[in-house]
């Protein structure tokens, strides 16, 4: 008996992070975010503070595509909180992004972390995700980083 492919049924499967998935979710998404748009410029970028034992104080990831900055992620080490070291991170991310050509910038918090940090610097709240656990909110926030 022969294999007809067309008569496959596809499988699905549910597991643990898959890093390979993951990478071969983002490459086909950017392929078809490139066909749709014509806009090809997608990047990553991280930040990292480290004191002098080496150890991290601090970090932030993020992406840039067609001109915005998108923050995935920021964290400072709850001794390092007072020291600046948000403030100089979420800086040094905005001067990383307009050096990549973007002009905008938008970044989200959960209402326990850091909305106020962010509205300090400038970012505006454009929209909530209810039903985060502890009855909080999920917080968009947009900021221009035109000059």
């Amino acid at each position: 008996m022969t294999s007809d492919s067309s008569n496959t049924s596809p499988t699905l499967s549910v597991g643990d992070q898959d890093a390979e998935l993951e990478q071969r979710l983002s490459d086909e998404l950017d392929s078809f975010n490139i066909a749709a748009t014509g806009v090809g410029d997608r990047g990553s970028f991280s930040i990292k503070v480290t004191d002098e034992a080496g150890e991290l104080v601090g970090g932030l990831a993020a992406w840039t595509w067609g001109g915005l900055c998108g923050i995935d992620m920021v964290w400072v080490r709850a001794d390092s909180r007072q020291d600046g070291w948000g403030s100089r991170i979420l800086l040094a991310a905005e001067a990383e992004a307009r050096r990549r050509g973007c002009d905008r910038i938008a970044v989200s918090s959960f209402t326990f972390q850091a909305p106020g940090f962010y509205q300090r610097h400038g970012y505006v709240e454009t929209g909530r995700t209810r039903g985060i656990p502890g009855g909080n909110e999920d917080v968009h926030m947009f900021k221009s980083l035109a000059v």
